[in-house]
């Protein structure tokens, strides 16, 4: 699918619910439930491959699934690729580059990166830079991500407006700000800017229809569902072992 349709599922009147997937079989089954369009999990890739999340997966790892993923599928596929795996952004555009090669559509591109364990909020220019020099690369489908709520700041909404200005001046085709929840915050940003806003499938925040009314344009779930299932899968193996009962497996 070109970037052009992919962009189109961001303009439609309700939002454009992203299948979070992290390899080819995830991928299909999303696809077979009927999700229009995919976007990979960078905790989820992480984590399988046995790394920690905060870019330290490398980017030839990170290209082998997401081409499996791209060629499991017929919907288009955005790929989380945190801050861009570098911090020179022609380095980081040379890596979107290879992302575009593989026949994916989108990335999300975050202006917060993981130091000692905490997600730490970075200079707006650091990732309007990144954007920019992608652009003038490839017509990727740009999300950028702000981690203002993320990372607790300050004042979150208006500097989760002011970065979203930014990144739309720099080329960014969509706003992503996960874990704004309250209603009033939501509206205000959708109020504010031009680009879809994609938000985060959170415990706290609003249902699906109200989002819609509230004029969000995407929602992603991100690593919630490996993590359900993974968690799952720890507790079976350890009645497995502590009753030494292979029946379990078919209850």
């Amino acid at each position: 699918m070109s970037v052009e349709k992919f962009k189109a599922l961001h303009e439609q009147d309700t939002p454009f619910i992203v299948g979070n997937v992290w390899d080819a079989h995830t991928a299909k089954a999303a696809q077979d439930a009927g999700f229009q369009g995919l976007g990979s999990s960078s905790h989820a890739i992480a984590n399988v491959l046995g790394y920690e999340d905060g870019q330290q997966i490398s980017v030839d790892e990170i290209l082998f699934v997401v081409e499996r993923i791209v060629k499991s599928v017929d919907i288009p596929v955005s790929v989380d690729f945190e801050a861009g795996y570098s911090s020179d952004p022609e380095e980081v555009a040379a890596h979107v580059k290879q992302l575009v090669d593989v026949g994916v559509v989108g990335i999300n591109l975050e202006d917060g990166v993981v130091k000692d364990g905490k997600r730490v909020l970075e200079d707006s220019q650091i990732l309007a830079r990144k954007i920019k020099a992608i652009k003038a690369v490839t017509n990727i489908f740009i999300n950028a991500r702000a981690d203002t709520y993320t990372t607790k700041h300050a004042d979150a909404l208006d500097e989760s407006i002011k970065r979203a200005k930014l990144y739309e001046e720099s080329g960014a085709d969509g706003i992503f700000l996960p874990v704004i929840e309250k209603q009033e915050d939501i509206k205000k940003v959708v109020e504010s800017i031009s680009l879809p806003l994609n938000v985060f499938a959170t415990p706290n925040i609003t249902d699906y229809a109200t989002l819609t009314s509230l004029g969000v344009k995407r929602i992603s779930h991100g690593a919630k569902l490996y993590e359900k299932i993974f968690k799952l899968t720890q507790e079976q193996l350890k009645e497995i072992y502590n009753k030494q009962d292979f029946g379990l497996l078919y209850k």
